[in-house]
């Protein structure tokens, strides 16, 4: 109960917590093993070079780093991460179009603060991440699904939302997306781009797993065919080198930049300097090409072993087969309920998440997400041979 004459605002009452943060909670016994979360794995983060190159920038530059920071990003990282664009990606873009973002997430943030209404439409995938959902309900955003296939979102589908719904938003991670793994068809690519110049409405385009692919070719992003600055590409060092250090990135005409800056001041004031300075030095020194391709093999083969043992699992049972990423989602027969077999997976020792969290319309309670890449693959094997069985007495 909260004190007496105490109130929620309206956009928080009927908010609850991330579906994921509250699995998370019940994870804390010995031994469980967890498909549930999206991280990166503890082999994969860099602490021995992050401890040196965070030395190295306090004893080089420690009396700014430790100040008061700008808003729009600590210089030398700005110079770093522009080389860094300007090499990887295939957008034109200079520093005024440049914003340091304490991860991507909150690039969607900033974009409600700047450019949205309560009631406002945004376009989301179907199904798509829970989090920034529950970002866009937090600014009391209207979410209406687009119908999305292997290939991701479908095009007259999309079409059709926009023309009956005139969004402001559309919300898509086009690369091995959260939840399900899939990547955004090359040939829907520009379509978008062009459909934002058309019908007057902002991309948010979230690509914080691009770098992770095991197999394929990388495509251009959605940015890389806007000639008229509706598309906003939003990118993260979080599942490359560090989830806790909060560094992402955002890309965008320079005066949505300057107005989430000014979003921005009231938020955090600027991403950390230090962390930004460790990022800096992974991008000036050359170190992020060699840890990705260090860290993609272990990566591919936990892909690959999931993938596996799912090939085993009863009849009926499909799920995605991602060239990359952290995620692959499964569809259960109709009838089978993740959620209320969540609770006996638990304790059999295993934890995955319910997918009808990442359905802004509710329901498709036969599906859910399991990650691979923060397990062994003794865990893969255990756990997926427990989940085998247990959903294998369930479909009877």
């Amino acid at each position: 109960m909260l004190p007496s004459g105490v109130s929620y605002s309206e956009r928080m009452r009927d908010i609850s917590g991330s579906a994921i943060r509250a699995i998370f909670k019940v994870l804390g016994r010995p031994g469980i093993i967890s498909f549930a979360g999206g991280n990166p794995s503890g082999d994969a983060l860099p602490h021995e070079a992050c401890a040196e190159l965070s030395r190295e920038a306090l004893l080089r530059d420690g009396k700014r780093i430790l100040q008061y920071g700008a808003t729009e990003g600590y210089p030398p990282f700005l110079e770093s991460l522009l080389s860094y664009l300007k090499e990887s990606y295939r957008f034109p873009v200079e520093k005024p179009n440049l914003l340091p973002l304490s991860g991507s997430t909150q690039g969607v943030d900033l974009l409600c603060k700047a450019f949205t209404d309560p009631g406002d439409t945004v376009l989301v995938e179907s199904p798509t991440f829970l989090g920034n959902m529950q970002t866009l309900r937090i600014y009391q955003q209207k979410l209406v699904p687009v119908e999305s296939d292997e290939h991701g979102v479908m095009l007259d589908a999309l079409e059709n939302a926009v023309k009956r719904t005139h969004p402001k938003l559309l919300y898509i991670i086009p690369t091995f997306q959260n939840p399900t793994g899939c990547t955004l068809a090359a040939e829907r690519r520009e379509p978008i781009a062009k459909m934002a110049e058309k019908y007057g409405f902002l991309v948010m385009e979230d690509d914080p797993y691009r770098d992770l692919r095991y197999a394929g070719e990388p495509l251009p992003s959605i940015k890389s065919y806007d000639s008229s600055d509706h598309v906003v590409y939003m990118g993260s060092f979080s599942k490359i080198i560090s989830p806790g250090m909060r560094v992402g990135y955002m890309v965008a005409h320079e005066e949505i930049i300057a107005k989430c800056a000014i979003g921005k001041q009231g938020s955090d004031l600027h991403t950390a300097n230090l962390t930004q300075a460790v990022v800096d030095g992974y991008l000036r020194k050359g170190l992020l090409k060699p840890h990705i391709q260090e860290i993609i093999p272990a990566y591919r083969d936990k892909l690959n072993a999931m993938l596996a043992e799912l090939s085993t699992f009863p009849e009926g049972v499909t799920y995605t087969r991602p060239e990359g990423g952290l995620f692959i989602f499964v569809t259960m027969p109709e009838g089978f309920n993740a959620g209320a077999a969540f609770k006996e997976a638990v304790e059999r020792g295993v934890a995955y998440v319910p997918g009808t969290s990442f359905y802004p319309e509710g329901g498709h309670e036969n599906t859910l997400r399991l990650n691979f890449s923060n397990s062994t693959l003794e865990q893969i094997h255990d756990g997926m041979g427990i989940l085998r069985d247990l959903f294998a007495s369930k479909l009877k």
